[in-house]
């Protein structure tokens, strides 16, 4: 049900926006207060549908409460959502972009802070960026993010787990599942210098796929609530999030 749902939304989502994504990502920023020495946390969007929030695209963490949650804790971070809709991906133009729009002038500006956030869709496109450009942030928080398909996911769970799956010879440049996952892999034996946080919640669609990452993450790296895909099961994980501490490590 899960998998005929993304490929109706794919169909959706690229009707309406087309395929390219090699156009500069266009951006909202919301400033934080108090201002000050300022982290810098780039929110993901998801692909839509089940997220509850699929025509606002990147406005939706304005819509649901995630800007006014750091703002509410006086948490010294500006914030920006990018409009990194499917054609980035589909191009494979998401990293440049990131790198090329908010990265790198936010790392001229002085930001030395610098947290991915994404939800579904988003999620990936966090720990696909951790994974290719690992210099880039301080951390990543992957909220039900979408982990592959049924045929990756079902190799993995009979070999045991993430820990005892052997990934096998394969082409990276085509199999990007098993590229994240191998690298998921190596994450579990050597924790990666920017910490890799992972939000489900139990009855999430995609949860069979983030059980098996939770299991490789240190415990207080996978948080974990009673909820589906949507945001306002992401909005419970994200302020389980900021009020935990993560942002001041």
């Amino acid at each position: 049900m899960a998998k005929r749902w993304l490929i109706l939304v794919l169909a959706a989502v690229l009707g309406a926006v087309g395929c390219s994504g090699r156009a500069p990502l266009k951006t909202l920023r919301y400033d934080a207060a108090p201002p000050g020495d300022r982290g810098l946390i780039i929110f993901l969007q998801g692909l839509g549908g089940t997220t509850g929030c699929f025509t606002a695209g990147h406005k939706c963490f304005e819509a649901q409460g995630f800007v006014e949650a750091v703002r509410a804790r006086g948490l010294p971070y500006d914030m920006v959502a990018p409009n990194a809709h499917f054609g980035y991906y589909m191009d494979r133009t998401l990293h440049e972009r990131l790198r090329a729009d908010i990265i790198g002038p936010a790392r001229a500006r002085g930001y030395t802070r610098i947290w991915l956030v994404g939800v579904s869709m988003g999620g990936l496109g966090s720990i696909l960026h951790l994974q290719k450009h690992p210099e880039d942030v301080s951390g990543i928080l992957a909220l039900g993010p979408f982990l592959g398909y049924d045929a990756i996911l079902d190799e993995i769970s009979a070999a045991g787990g993430v820990a005892q799956w052997q990934p096998g010879p394969f082409d990276p440049q085509k199999d990007w599942q098993r590229a994240m996952w191998q690298w998921l892999k190596q994450l579990g034996e050597q924790p990666a210098a920017a910490p890799v946080f992972l939000g489900f919640g139990t009855r999430d669609a995609y949860a069979r796929g983030h059980k098996l990452m939770a299991a490789i993450l240190p415990p207080e790296r996978a948080l974990i609530v009673d909820g589906g895909h949507r945001f306002k099961t992401f909005r419970r994980i994200w302020e389980m999030f900021l009020d935990q501490g993560h942002l001041d490590r």
